[in-house]
């Protein structure tokens, strides 16, 4: 075992709470198997119970069209775009409909920073889907939020109480990629600051909105830059308790403006999501990233931290446009849980048994 990071597993599983050079500590470390081991048992202690979790969910991309452009994107297009969309109410309907046939219970609703849709644009989209479907929504990443705000003139609290009175469920984790400004200002510099989308959170937090938590690595940022993304997460949890769940996953370059960045591989992926399931302690539930890895890792990530193996992910169309197609039916993710000897059961979005 690496004799360096002993201590800090041994003071994180004492129930110490971990500080910024131990989190480095951890990943300048190659000790996999110690590190998956601790976090293996963290996990157990916050969930002792004999099953693993999952949700039916679909990824539903109302529009493509986006002005911030980040280099690791292969899903935006411009206006003049022949394949730019808004998509038409039926068919976003269709697919709820579709969802719902397989007992879906959520839809994950996001899209590009478009230029021109206004709030009220949103709020009667929410309410149409409400008036139509028994289903949560899970919607707007914070990047999308902050703009609302932007071009609608307003306060985050009004456009957040508006959105949540008009049918918003929740907020997803997405485009919070690393939350320091040297990342962001080097692969999005259109899109809202570290402190921007933790802003956001904040405020929907304070609204009643519930939401998730992610992290996406292996781009341009250091070790450092992790603890740090890790160590804001945690702050905002400690005062407002609003996430449920944390998800890291790797950075897709392929057909992207970083695909000369060889991708991080399954190694790097577990190791990140054992120290964050040690560095995180206020998080309850971390997710399985088999959309990005795979299914033998994302099974594998179950003794590395995670307790959850996340949406079926019915469609998703951001990941896939940068080369990775990973997909998996009810079926095969029940068989992926039980094999390693735990129950499957499915939950909604606040992790609440279903059936």
């Amino acid at each position: 075992m690496d004799t360096n990071i002993q201590p800090i597993l041994e003071k994180s599983l004492a129930g110490e709470r971990l500080d910024f050079d131990d989190c480095l500590t951890l990943f300048k470390s190659h000790d996999l198997l110690a590190l998956g081991h601790a976090a293996d048992i963290a996990r157990q202690r916050k969930h002792p119970e004999d099953y693993v979790t999952y949700i039916v969910d679909r990824n539903i991309n109302y529009t493509n069209w986006c002005y911030v452009d980040c280099d690791f994107c292969a899903f935006y297009r411009h206006r003049q775009d022949p394949d730019a969309y808004v998509m038409e109410r039926e068919e976003l309907g269709k697919k709820i409909q579709e969802t719902l046939d397989l007992g879906g219970e959520l839809i994950l609703m996001q899209g590009g920073l478009h230029p021109k849709l206004k709030l009220d644009w949103y709020e009667d989209l929410l309410r149409w889907i409400k008036a139509n479907y028994r289903i949560h929504i899970h919607g707007f990443s914070p990047p999308e939020l902050d703009w609302f705000a932007k071009i609608n003139r307003m306060s985050l609290r009004e456009m957040l109480l508006r959105l949540r009175d008009a049918g918003l469920d929740s907020i997803p984790g997405g485009g919070a990629e690393i939350l320091t400004d040297h990342a962001r200002n080097e692969i999005s510099p259109k899109k809202c600051t570290a402190d921007e989308w933790l802003e956001v959170m904040r405020q929907g937090h304070l609204v009643g909105l519930k939401s998730s938590a992610t992290m996406m690595y292996g781009h341009v940022e250091s070790y450092a830059e992790r603890v740090e993304h890790l160590v804001r997460l945690r702050d905002l949890q400690d005062e407002t308790g609003g996430f449920t769940a944390f998800i890291c996953w790797s950075l897709q370059p392929a057909n992207t403006r970083m695909d000369h960045i060889p991708p991080a591989g399954s190694f790097e992926y577990l190791k990140t999501l054992a120290i964050s399931r040690l560095f995180l302690d206020n998080f309850d539930n971390f997710q399985s990233s088999w959309v990005t890895q795979g299914p033998k890792i994302g099974q594998l990530s179950l003794k590395f931290g995670a307790n959850d193996m996340g949406g079926t992910m019915i469609e998703e169309n951001v990941v896939s446009k940068a080369g990775t197609v990973y997909c998996m039916p009810i079926e095969e993710i029940e068989r992926t849980i039980t094999e390693l000897g735990y129950v499957a059961k499915r939950r909604n979005f606040f992790y609440e048994l279903l059936n």
